[in-house]
């Protein structure tokens, strides 16, 4: 039976953080580990740093999960540094409390939300811990051992070359002076404008192979992207990487070009666990994209090559990759597909027909020619549920023929498929709306002829004021810029 925790006990304890520290700590070897995360709020949210220094010392959990409490609010240099005084007593004696059990300190934000939540209710069961309890501490993806030392750090970095953290600064400057008994692990790092030798010394007190997730989001240089790809082939764990706005200098020769490209994809010889490539604006790939495709150590769930020019032979060898052969998600958006392109995609298609769940063909420059291409080996992705092919010049026919060749798979949820060509009233893309609509309902009626209400045909172009895409089922959902005028 659920009883009320003793209020006497919880309000003594509050008036013991909030006005007689030296109180306060010396209960906390006595304390049941039931009330240490209640009292830790309280002090956390006063700046107590003694009390948070002492409350860290015997912390009676595995983790500690700071970070979901710094989640929308800028947590202060000094109650910061509290914390991680009272991690440095436990590294420096040989003897901790009998209580603590910390081995790691969470500073991931969007980690273990429910953790204060479940542990700070009024109820408690008979002195028991609350039945929703989560084992904080227990990522599998850790390997944590069961010591007291080295002490493991959990952090998601963004660096951003305009944004001080201090958070961060004084984080790193701990890790630093404990030379290994502060063991920092990443599991998602996102990297914006920051010279490339900041970068190489923040990470290089990051333990590389705890990373699973990288964004980097820069205008950087092939060179530069030459000179930070070793670090890539460090992270053996990686899952995600995401590449984008490489460009190209005028005055490098070729020489040096095949030299930091061969960088690059060599690191993908490491990655036996990366599931997931995303390539946006790079600008080295055309005619190099087998370079890198026969580096691929290990099949990828997801491939996303956007804004990049690409030749008809790259896209064969995307067909004869056999590490693509498993795609669940296929996006080539703003690649300009040619007719022999096409014909390639259709073999990728053919190969990845049952896997195949998400395909964005968004703007490729495909007309009706090409787009009947492929047909056929649509018809045979069982698992497809989204496709997108907005942006291209399709006609009213063509689309009926989609709407055939799809009709039995039985996955598919979503079409967005561009405005047809008799929509338009004249070559300059002035859209008949009125047209549209009637199109769409057409549309409409052949689904529910061939039994299949519940498939949502979505139009979409841009919107001649702002460039976003308006969508139409059947009326328009306007842009915000024709709401606004």
């Amino acid at each position: 039976m659920s009883i009320l925790a003793p209020p006497t006990l919880l309000e003594l304890a509050g008036k013991n953080l909030l006005k007689n520290e030296s109180l306060a700590i010396a209960a906390l070897e006595e304390l049941p580990k039931e009330l240490f995360p209640p009292l830790f709020l309280a002090a956390f949210n006063e700046k107590s740093r003694n009390t948070l220094k002492a409350m860290v010392h015997a912390w009676p959990f595995a983790c500690l999960p700071l970070g979901a409490l710094m989640k929308g609010q800028e947590i202060q240099k000094e109650t910061f540094q509290a914390v991680l005084d009272g991690i440095d007593a436990l590294l420096v004696q040989e003897i901790c409390s009998r209580k603590c059990k910390l081995q790691v300190l969470d500073l991931r934000r969007n980690a273990h939300q429910d953790f204060w939540s479940v542990w700070s209710k009024a109820e408690y069961d008979a002195g028991q811990p609350p039945k929703k309890k989560q084992k904080v501490g227990d990522d599998t993806w850790l390997g944590m051992k069961q010591t007291v030392a080295p002490m493991e750090v959990l952090v998601d970095l963004c660096l951003k070359e305009d944004t001080f953290d201090e958070v961060l600064d004084c984080l790193l400057e701990k890790v630093k002076k404990k030379k290994g008994l502060l063991r920092l692990l990443c599991r998602k790092l996102k990297i914006f404008a920051m010279p490339l030798h900041d970068i190489k010394v923040i990470l290089k007190m990051v333990q590389l192979e705890s990373i699973q997730d990288v964004e980097v989001n820069c205008t950087w240089k092939l060179s530069t992207l030459g000179k930070f790809a070793p670090l890539v082939g460090h992270m053996f764990n990686l899952r995600r990487l995401l590449i984008s706005h490489i460009h190209l200098l005028p005055c490098a020769s070729p020489e040096q070009e095949e030299e930091w490209v061969g960088r690059f994809a060599s690191q993908f010889l490491t990655l036996h666990h990366l599931q997931e490539l995303y390539l946006d604006s790079i600008s080295f790939l055309k005619g190099r994209l087998n370079q890198l495709l026969r580096c691929l150590s290990s099949p990828l769930e997801t491939l996303s090559i956007t804004n990049c020019l690409l030749t008809e032979l790259d896209l064969e060898h995307m067909s004869l990759c056999t590490n693509l052969r498993k795609l669940k998600d296929l996006g080539l958006s703003s690649i300009t597909l040619t007719k022999e392109c096409v014909k390639s995609l259709g073999v990728l298609l053919e190969h990845t027909c049952v896997s195949l769940q998400d395909l964005d063909l968004d703007d490729c420059g495909i007309t009706d020619p090409e787009f009947n291409i492929i047909l056929p080996a649509l018809s045979r992705c069982t698992q497809l549920t989204t496709f997108s092919f907005c942006g291209n010049r399709i006609s009213m026919v063509v689309l009926e023929k989609l709407l055939e060749h799809t009709i039995g798979l039985s996955h598919l949820s979503h079409v967005l498929y561009p405005a047809p060509l008799e929509s338009y009233e004249d070559e300059q893309g002035t859209l008949n709306l009125g047209k549209l609509v009637h199109l769409h309902a057409k549309l409409k009626q052949l689904l529910q002829k061939f039994g299949r209400p519940g498939m949502l045909w979505f139009s979409a172009n841009p919107c001649p004021h702002c460039g976003d895409r308006t969508f139409y089922d059947p009326e328009p959902i306007l842009c915000p810029c024709y709401r606004s005028t």
